[in-house]
């Protein structure tokens, strides 16, 4: 056991995701004592990023079933008095579901990076792809351990943590693992059921691409940082005007995105973005380029001209462009590739809100309107909690809290007792909502998001650049079904290996996350490393390995739904669906405005000239 906590604070924050982490930063910096604790052994929650071996050690804890702690819930009850009352905590994270992996990249261990070319002289069919856990754990990256008190660094032990797997025979065979539920299922299927299949080998049409193993995978696994969220920066949004505020920025580093694209009719391209982009581009008509131009110069101002659009405030964003006469190809561009929403979720003002807002974050960083952090978004939340430890803020990585200690007479909370029996007083508690238990969630309907992380071996859309940051929203495939969100991440994000991609989807769940996602996968990749293709199948980029899974998302739920919490106990929620980050943001200020209402919310820090230093004694 470490060292015991201080005994008194004034602010004690339970789970380090995003809007939590600038909770705390806010409560240190306006000198608030500030204790920031996570059950976890990584930063950021649901908002983390991790290293590709990392991300298969998160996905075996999302499987493993509660330990039984009656013994430890024997002490924490003993310390309750007679004018208390517990508020019990939940002892599993139940926020991930329905998560299954498959992995298509060969496991060939002697296998280098090869071209077409090398792959033509061969004779014999692919080597065959194996499941993401089947590798010796000899080859993975040892188990980083630290302290209790732990200040938040770029790869925190969450991103490197040994993952223990058996060696499997994988020889001549071709596995998809899934984790589904509590169970995990091996699926084999023998290279003789797929002798029928042939490559199409053409040395002239087949374009060249690097092949990349399982075993490569792993071996730069620190190469990859995965987001379990995707999200972009809008570059006049509220998390950028904070991050410069604060000073925060200094802790983290961005890349422009470089592209937005659109999906239509099967195809992918670029839409122009800025003014020079709309009137270059040979996908529109001079009269389209007009009308576009003409119709986004009204978004700008569009609260001035209200008899425009107040007969369709009703309507859905998609039914008021077709009354703007703009062609079916410039609606298509505005719905999913401006304003980036679906054609029936969407209302008017919505959607030229969204439109207003896209194009007043053009130009500021570059020719689109958004930015990404280097390293993933796993790195935001750490930035706000490294500012919370220079203001006296204390951290505590893997420590568990059982129980809110509730007073009966004032009905206050007056502090938690965490797995160690120890009583900590806090004047307020905030809680990430991942942390209540199923009693007091009992009233709450959450929603969920459809998630899919890809490695691929090249871009969707090829250009004379291979470092190109995309951002897609494919419209909906089938009716009813939702429009999905594809972000493209190339290897200057420093979230993946060089010569790979990592795509992100996103979408509404109706379904499971890869009964929602798969369809999208398969128009827009080889999903399954097929031998049996066409030309035009073997352009597009090929799978290498694939997750998906359902996130909870909680952002939409009142506190009023929870059941029995003390007024000074505030809840965070966890990712939104939003591609920004601006509902964490306007969650945190809020709180923290109800809590120290006379405070400024993350003022810039002090200039070091004017620190006075008290003198000793």
């Amino acid at each position: 056991m470490a060292d015991k906590l201080p005994t008194e604070f004034d602010v004690v924050i339970i789970g380090t995701g995003l809007p939590e982490s600038i909770l705390a930063a806010a409560c240190s910096r306006s000198g608030q004592r500030v204790l920031h604790v996570d059950s976890r052994s990584y930063y950021g929650g649901n908002w983390a990023s991790f290293s590709f071996t990392g991300l298969l050690s998160w996905l075996k804890d999302c499987q493993q079933t509660c330990d039984s702690e009656e013994g430890v819930t024997a002490v924490w009850q003993d310390l309750i008095h007679e004018t208390e009352e517990a508020i019990a905590l939940c002892k599993k994270d139940e926020t991930i579901q329905h998560a299954e992996v498959f992995c298509y990249a060969s496991q060939d261990v002697e296998d280098s990076m090869q071209d077409t070319d090398a792959l033509q002289k061969s004779s014999s069919p692919e080597a065959p792809a194996t499941p993401a856990d089947s590798l010796d754990s000899a080859s993975l990256p040892k188990e980083r351990h630290s302290a209790s008190y732990e200040a938040p660094s770029r790869h925190t032990e969450g991103s490197d943590r040994e993952l223990s797997t058996p060696s499997a025979d994988v020889e001549d065979t071709l596995e998809k693992e899934k984790y589904c539920g509590d169970k995990m299922e091996t699926h084999t299927v023998s290279d003789g059921d797929k002798s029928e299949h042939k490559l199409v080998e053409d040395s002239i049409e087949q374009p060249k691409r690097n092949r990349i193993t399982y075993s490569q995978m792993v071996k730069e696994s620190r190469r990859f940082n995965i987001d379990l969220v995707s999200k972009l920066l809008y570059s006049q949004g509220s998390l950028i005007d904070l991050l410069i505020k604060s000073n925060v920025s200094r802790y983290a580093e961005f890349k422009n995105v470089t592209r937005i694209l659109a999906f239509r009719e099967g195809k992918i391209e670029q839409v122009p973005c800025s003014r020079a982009d709309v009137f270059n581009s040979k996908e529109l008509t001079m009269v389209e380029k007009r009308m576009l131009m003409k119709f986004l110069t009204f978004c700008l101002d569009y609260e001035q001209h209200s008899d425009e659009y107040q007969d369709f405030t009703q309507c859905s964003f998609s039914d008021y462009l077709k009354t703007k006469k703009l062609t079916p190809n410039l609606q298509h561009f505005i719905l999913y590739s401006i304003a980036m929403t679906s054609e029936s979720s969407c209302t008017t003002l919505d959607g030229l809100q969204a439109t207003k807002n896209f194009l007043q974050c053009l130009g500021r960083f570059g020719n689109t309107p958004f930015i990404f952090p280097l390293y993933g978004q796993g790195e935001i939340p750490q930035c706000f909690c490294r500012m919370c430890a220079v203001f006296g803020g204390v951290y505590c990585l893997r420590h568990k809290v059982q129980c809110l200690v509730v007073d009966k007479v004032s009905g206050r909370c007056t502090g938690i007792i965490d797995a160690f029996g120890q009583r900590i007083s806090a004047n307020y508690v905030i809680v990430e909502d991942s942390y209540l238990s199923k009693e007091t969630c009992s009233n709450v309907q959450y929603k969920q998001i459809s998630r899919a992380v890809l490695i691929t071996d090249q871009s969707i859309l090829k250009t004379d650049s291979d470092q190109q940051i995309s951002i897609l929203v494919v419209p909906p495939l089938e009716p009813g079904t939702a429009s999905v969100r594809v972000m493209e991440l190339c290897s200057s994000t420093m979230t993946c290996m060089k010569d790979s991609y990592l795509v992100h989807l996103t979408c509404f769940s109706s379904k499971t996350a890869r009964e929602d996602l798969e369809p999208v996968v398969k128009q827009l990749f080889i999903p399954f490393a097929e031998a049996e293709a066409d030309k035009d199948e073997l352009r597009k980029p090929r799978l290498l390995w694939a997750l998906y899974f359902n996130m909870r998302d909680s952002s939409g739920v009142s506190r009023s739904s929870y059941c029995g919490l003390p007024s000074n106990v505030y809840i965070c929620s966890g990712p939104d669906w939003g591609l920004g980050n601006e509902h964490a943001v306007k969650q945190a200020e809020t709180l923290f405005q109800e809590i120290f209402p006379s405070e400024e919310f993350c003022p810039p820090p002090p200039n070091p000239e004017d620190i006075i230093f008290e003198a000793e004694g």
